[in-house]
């Protein structure tokens, strides 16, 4: 799988772990930066794993910053990505089989590099139901989404 992978600096050392780990289970990554302890914004970041994923072909993405909340809370407000935050294997393979998750968004500062391999490799196994109850979930997430994008707001304000 083709996988776009970024952390900021508090995330470095644990996305070396991952990027070594994934390749050697025969996963392509796309490394975003950033590329060491030198102090960066998060949100650039998750802007990228973001891009990687909506307009670079990767089918999933894995965003890492200190405690996981500040990328997951950038990512997701990118139309079309739903990042998971997640520091245990229920939420990280349930995430993508009922939530269609795109990208798994991990804490550096919280979880360790064993478990961090192996939510990654739960999220990357795991596929979307297609259940009516989660393909009509998702569609009232889809129109939450387009009700509240800056296109949809700057509209209503010319209206």
């Amino acid at each position: 799988m083709k996988i776009t992978i970024g952390s900021d600096h508090a995330g470095f050392a644990l996305k070396k772990v991952l990027i070594d780990h994934l390749q050697k289970s025969g996963h392509q990554l796309v490394d975003v930066g950033t590329n060491s302890t030198a102090p960066v914004d998060y949100p650039d970041y998750a802007e990228a794993v973001a891009q990687g994923v909506l307009q670079g072909g990767s089918e999933r993405g894995i965003l890492i910053c200190g405690s996981g909340v500040g990328a997951s809370v950038a990512a997701n407000k990118i139309s079309g990505i739903r990042a998971g935050l997640c520091h245990d294997s229920y939420s990280a393979h349930q995430g993508v089989e009922h939530d269609n998750t795109n990208v798994l968004v991990l804490g550096s500062r919280v979880i360790g590099p064993e478990l961090a391999k192996d939510l990654c490799i739960t999220f990357i196994n795991a596929r979307f139901t297609n259940e009516e109850r989660h393909c009509r979930r998702l569609e009232k997430i889809y129109s939450i989404e387009q009700r509240y994008s800056a296109e949809s707001v700057a509209k209503e304000k010319i209206s």
